[in-house]
């Protein structure tokens, strides 16, 4: 399914408030519509109308006295009345003359020593005629005046009501697309928890972020202002073109040639403008993953004095993105209001064409009113025309970044279940399991071993191992290729990941905090932990003294990471959380190889609380924290090449012994030379 295809589906999702703001729209259009109609009304019916023919009457009212004579306008008699007497009133240039020998009044006209001529193809009409006074020409208007002002009155009547259904149309149609762009947002969102792990491996952070922020902004331009403006401009063109019939259809055909243009300047601007936008989209995502990387590690950029080159990468993104912008900025210039107005003069030259040679006046086909009517309709109509063309770039950037969102959450991913199990004892099993991150790269290799319930597993080797690799299969962060993982005897790929997780705890090297306070990092905005069950959890840990000094106590704000905090406050945090959900698997990954040795040992003093009652999987670059182990596994190149406890494996002599010796060695050296 296309992009279009789903933005719409994601309309339909409103619109029940889309067709109310359109109702609105088109109560709108039509009232707005109606000054041309009512412009031409007044110019022939009220203006031009005079030239009409006259007739004597008796009757006062509508009439006009003259030379002591009533008259009145053949259209306000009655069809029953006689007509007799008929004269007539001519306009030529500023000049309003009378003649009691009526001319036709739809050729030129010319009014010299007395005569009035009136010329209509090869023949010639001429009268003698008398010309009117300022006062006396009020006076034949004066009839006119009143249904002139109310016609005026009732325009503006209708612009007052026009605006209140256009501000109804422009509230709910934004209301419908902020609501639309919060559902794709959400949905988005809920799509990234359910990806795997494996895919936030691969794709920089900065990036995720550009296309739930940038490309989902862009997108809401569409329904906000694009789609708005182009409901808007078709139903207006709609409402004119109909305006445009009734008017003249000769004309009309004419201006109705606008519309396959329009429809391939929009087709032919997609086709270039799409390849601009691509690249403009994935620029800007690589900017914000640019920033998010250097931001994150400027301590280490200024510690090596990086700055000169790290500007220097982001300058050439930055001059890259602005390359492209400059082509889409030509193409739009090209494309814009200057081919808008080739357009429109075009449509001129066309009405005049067709007009030329036609007379204008009371008695033609074409009248001054009409002409005026039609021209404003010309005028009005290339309002929606550019509305239209002023919001193709935000239509196509729109596309594209629909396909950029809609291509993330296609990625598949795996559905976020409400699936409970109740609390394992805690048995693991291991059993010939194999690994790869990447395909005939094994990390892991026919893995085999048993964890008790209650049990201490401590897991040691060097860097790339595969100790962090068995944690992650554990937590289903990944599933293995080969073997199988068991919890009390059951495949753990038969349990949603989530259930799993709900009786797993983990705490890791570099603890990460979130923004909020200190309670709200130990319950994870879990209603059912209790602050009592917090602070609980901190004294177990042996860390209640270290907050103690904190003004707000478990109230202390917490910045991004737990930046105010020391890193032996963060991963007190870090412990505390895991023991206050209570798990019945426990993963400490390296827990204290990033803190003092004071912090250490109070941390080591809680661990013994932390890890009662449970499983634990101790990841331990520092084989101290692991002598009391109940089982200790040796890792090399993702095979356990030795196991048992820490006298068993100090007995063998093998390549835990020689860490040990090594480390105390180290820490022996170290002291000394202190």
């Amino acid at each position: 399914m296309t992009a279009g295809k789903r933005l719409y589906q994601y309309a339909l999702t409103s619109k029940k408030t889309i067709l109310f703001a359109l109702a609105l729209l088109t109560v709108s259009v039509a009232a707005g519509l109606t000054g041309p109609f009512i412009a031409m009304t007044i110019i022939d019916r009220h203006i031009t109308g005079i030239e009409e023919p006259w007739y004597e009457t008796t009757e006062q009212a509508k009439a006009v006295e003259y030379n002591g004579t009533w008259y009145i306008r053949e259209t306000y008699m009655p069809d029953d009345a006689p007509r007799e007497h008929e004269v007539q009133i001519a306009q030529v240039g500023l000049t309003f003359v009378f003649t009691e020998e009526p001319l036709p009044m739809d050729g030129a006209k010319s009014y010299n020593d007395g005569v009035l001529r009136v010329t209509v193809g090869d023949d010639m009409y001429e009268t003698e005629a008398v010309p009117l006074t300022t006062q006396e020409v009020m006076a034949f208007f004066t009839p006119e005046i009143r249904p002139i002002v109310q016609l005026l009155l009732f325009y503006f009547g209708l612009m007052v009501v026009a605006s209140f259904f256009q501000y109804g149309q422009r509230f709910y149609l934004q209301k419908a697309a902020n609501r639309i762009i919060q559902r794709l947002r959400i949905d988005l969102f809920n799509h990234l928890s359910r990806l795997p792990v494996r895919f936030f491996d691969n794709m920089p952070a900065g990036k995720v972020v550009s296309r739930i922020t940038n490309d989902t902004e862009a997108i809401r331009e569409l329904y906000v202002a694009v789609l708005a403006n182009f409901f808007t401009s078709i139903i207006y063109m709609i409402g004119i073109y109909i305006a445009m019939f009734l008017l003249d259809v000769r004309l009309a055909f004419i201006c109705l040639g606008l519309i396959p243009i329009l429809v391939l300047w929009i087709v032919l601007y997609r086709k270039y403008a799409s390849a601009i936008n691509h690249r403009i989209r994935s620029k800007i995502s690589e900017i914000n993953a640019s920033m998010n990387e250097n931001i994150q590690g400027m301590s280490i950029i200024q510690a090596f004095v990086r700055e000169k080159d790290s500007a220097d990468t982001f300058d050439r993104l930055n001059d890259s993105h602005y390359r492209d912008q400059v082509k889409l900025l030509r193409l739009n210039a090209l494309t814009g209001h200057n081919l808008s107005w080739v357009l429109r003069n075009l449509v001129f030259v066309g009405l005049i064409w067709s007009i030329a040679g036609t007379s204008l006046g009371a008695g033609s086909a074409l009248t001054l009113g009409v002409l005026y009517a039609f021209v404003d309709y010309v005028n009005r109509l290339f309002e929606p025309v550019n509305r239209i063309v002023h919001q193709l770039p935000n239509l196509e950037q729109a596309r594209v970044a629909g396909e950029r969102v809609f291509e993330l959450m296609d990625k598949e991913g795996t559905e976020v279940s409400d699936e409970t199990i109740p609390r394992p004892k805690g048995d693991v099993v291991f059993d010939n399991v194999s690994f790869a991150y990447k395909e005939n790269e094994k990390v892991l290799k026919n893995l085999t071993f048993h964890a008790k319930p209650g049990q201490t597993i401590g897991l040691v080797g060097h860097t790339g191992s595969g100790k962090s690799s068995i944690m992650n299969l554990l937590f289903r962060f990944y599933d293995s290729d080969e073997g199988q993982i068991r919890i009390d005897g059951q495949d753990i790929k038969e349990i949603s990941p989530q259930a799993l997780r709900q009786h797993m705890g983990i705490v890791l090297q570099e603890p990460y905090l979130f923004t909020g306070t200190v309670a709200s990092n130990l319950s994870l905005s879990n209603p059912a932990i209790t602050r009592e069950a917090m602070e609980e959890a901190l004294r177990l840990v042996d860390g209640e003294h270290v907050f103690a000094d904190l003004e707000q106590g478990l109230d202390e704000e917490v910045k991004e990471k737990g930046s105010t905090l020391s890193s032996g406050q963060r991963q007190l945090i870090s412990f505390a959380r895991a023991l206050v959900a209570d798990p019945a698997i426990l993963v400490l990954d390296e827990a204290t190889s990033n803190i003092d040795s004071e912090t250490e040992a109070i941390i080591q003093r809680g661990l013994e609380a932390l890890k009662r009652g449970r499983t634990t999987f101790v990841i331990a670059h520092r084989l101290s924290t692991i002598k009391n182990a109940d089982q200790i596994l040796v890792l090399d190149k993702g095979k356990i090449i030795e196991s048992g406890t820490h006298d068993e494996l100090m007995e063998q002599e093998g390549a835990y012994a020689q860490m040990y010796y090594l480390q105390n060695q180290e820490k022996s050296t170290a002291s000394t030379a202190g």
